[in-house]
């Protein structure tokens, strides 16, 4: 929102939600019915193709923000390191106010203009004469435009909303208040009203107007330089009529200068060029991939999940993971993307982080939670993994965290396969067990006498298992044969009990505990996960705390995501013990049969600013 929001800040449809796009609804219904039902000569191919086109450009739009993304976490030309966090998200995540608007503008002209109905697909008159009159009136109106908008009465009312992004993303382009964007319309409306009235316009004229305007936008937001120096070596005059990212990105570091849309040419008449503009794009150039001291290795996990990782939808990304209706409707995409990820897929960066001096990175394999399940993948992944830890190794990086089901006692023993496979390793490999078993004991309610351990046996359920017995609460489980396993690493027994009375107000559980196990256990009984995964949630009346995590420090930048189904700024225990060894500077693994001292992983944790969540206060 801008500072002191105007007249038309708001736009109409704001009120719907997430149901706006009702208001198209009407139109694209009217279009493929009229369509239909008229004879061949009547049907208007122009108003059947907005709707189609309007999808085109959500697609565009996602492609530049995953590529985005995924370059500024790797490093290489990127211009500005400053940080986006959850608040951009939000304030940008009505990107798609302007696509509505552009649909509702196409069908109401198209509708009460007859020129614009039954348009050819190309006309190469009207096409030069959109290149001309954008290169003219459109884009010498837009300086001055702009100009003023940067004076202090409009910029407080309207244009400071865009200016709050000083890391520009993509669809930051976009992001300006309805009264702004109705004066852009009006200026990008005068080439294509020309060639309507003029009788040159083609669908070619119009939607490929509108879709360059949309790549320039999305490259000039997009935080990476992508234009070569050989290009304005072979054609010089170029500098002048066309803008680079590292252009524009001055303009929302300097906020006082290079004002032009997509030709500088104005700025430099008119003297408003920035002077680091060559110095900047010349260094963007020449930047490096970003070296990180610390990797979180995870992986995809449904096939939604693409959707959810930083990469995929950018507001969808910042909240917990959860089910939404428009993702049934990407089946054929989500197909598409496992097949590839399954055939060609190779590990990618997704995020990147800083705290302290400290500088992360998460990467991703394009595996699946099933196909670790599935025996003949196993070796598969762990090529992928051993892979990813030796291309770690050899960019620098000092620790290794290994998240999720990449490191689980079935497929590599904790991380320890990797260790034997590479004993000249320098680089630490870390499951964060220890972390998770700290964070689940500080979790028990204090006063607790009494839990009931249930779930498949772990490294951790052991762990936490002799913990408890040691403070003196009574560990109970309701198998015998995990009685029977316990008791054998256990030296306290005392504490260790065979109890299927399941009465107890505490549950510790991981992975294996069953539905019918749930349905036993008592109104209110407080279910404390230890395994990677959340239980299935069918208790209403119980409560349900998260699976090992942190809430992330304010120090600690560039959060805008949602690490699987945690809340903003919670990141699992795996991924805050590498952070810590990290810190620390702990010169040894934390894997295979391997545990750190508790404490202080606990108390090095707080030292750091993570702090525990918060239980939960009413039932699900």
């Amino acid at each position: 929102m801008a500072t002191t929001p105007g007249f038309l800040t708001d736009w109409p449809w704001t009120p719907l939600g997430s149901f706006k796009y009702v208001v198209l609804a009407p139109w694209v219904v009217h279009s493929f019915y009229s369509f239909a039902t008229k004879e061949e000569n009547e049907r208007d191919l122009t108003y059947l193709l907005v709707f189609p086109f309007l999808l085109s450009r959500v697609v565009h739009n996602l492609v530049w923000i995953s590529f985005s993304r995924h370059r500024t976490a790797k490093g290489k030309n990127r211009i500005v390191d400053k940080t986006i966090e959850f608040e951009q998200v939000d304030r940008e995540s009505n990107w798609d106010d302007q696509i509505i608007l552009t649909g509702l503008l196409f069908y109401i002209f198209n509708m009460a203009t007859p020129m614009a109905k039954h348009l050819p697909w190309w006309r190469t008159d009207g096409v030069v004469i959109t290149a001309l009159l954008h290169m003219g009136p459109v884009e010498f109106l837009y300086y001055w435009l702009h100009r003023a908008l940067h004076h202090h009465y409009l910029y407080s009312r309207y244009h400071s909303h865009h200016h709050s992004s000083i890391v520009t993303e993509p669809i930051t382009s976009v992001i300006h208040p309805f009264g702004e964007h109705m004066a852009y319309f009006v200026l990008f409306a005068i080439p294509m009203l020309s060639t309507v009235f003029s009788g040159t316009a083609s669908m070619g004229s119009l939607l490929g107007y509108i879709t360059y305007i949309d790549l320039m936008n999305n490259m000039g937001h997009c935080n990476f330089e992508l234009i070569p120096k050989w290009l304005f070596s072979i054609f010089p005059p170029l500098k002048y009529i066309m803008y680079t990212p590292s252009f524009h990105s001055l303009h929302h570091t300097q906020f006082r200068t290079n004002y032009s849309l997509f030709m500088p040419i104005y700025d430099y008449i008119y003297g408003t060029t920035d002077k680091a503009t060559d110095t900047l794009y010349d260094t963007s150039l020449k930047r490096d991939e970003d070296a990180a001291d610390v990797v979180h290795l995870t992986h995809l996990t449904n096939p939604e999940s693409i959707y959810h990782i930083r990469l995929g939808f950018a507001s969808y990304a910042s909240q917990p993971e959860t089910s939404k209706w428009y993702i049934w409707l990407m089946w054929p995409l989500t197909c598409w993307s496992m097949l590839i990820n399954c055939i060609y897929g190779r590990t990618f960066i997704i995020e990147r982080n800083t705290l302290e001096k400290l500088k992360m990175q998460s990467w991703a394999l394009p595996r699946y939670n099933v196909q670790y399940f599935i025996k003949w993948q196993k070796e598969a992944i762990n090529g992928f993994i051993e892979k990813a830890i030796l291309d770690a190794e050899a960019k620098g990086t000092k620790v290794l965290s290994l998240g999720l089901l990449n490191q689980s006692e079935e497929l590599n023993h904790y991380g320890e396969l990797y260790i034997q496979r590479n004993p000249k390793l320098k680089m630490k490999i870390v499951d964060g067990s220890s972390l998770a078993v700290a964070i689940v004991l500080n979790t028990i309610p204090k006063g607790t006498t009494q839990v009931l351990l249930r779930g498949n046996l772990s490294k951790v359920a052991y762990s936490l298992a002799f913990a408890l017995c040691q403070k003196g609460i009574q560990v109970a489980t309701s198998i015998e044969r995990e009685y029977e396993k316990l008791k054998l690493t256990i030296t306290c027994q005392n504490n260790l009990v065979l109890d299927k009375s399941f009465t107890q107000k505490i549950w510790v559980i991981g992975d294996g505990l069953s539905e019918e196990e749930q349905l036993k256990a008592n109104k209110g009984t407080f279910f404390i996960p230890f395994s990677q995964f959340p239980p299935k949630k069918l208790r209403k009346d119980c409560l349900y705390h998260y699976t090992p995590a942190m809430l992330a420090p304010s120090s600690l930048h560039n959060l805008d995501s949602c690490e699987n189904w945690l809340p903003r700024r919670t990141l699992s225990a795996s991924r805050v013990a590498g952070i810590l060894h990290g810190l620390e500077g702990w010169n040894e693994h934390e894997c295979g049969d391997s545990m750190f001292d508790i404490d202080k992983v606990w108390q090095a944790s707080l030292k750091h600013g993570f702090r525990p969540l918060a239980p939960p206060t009413t039932c699900t």
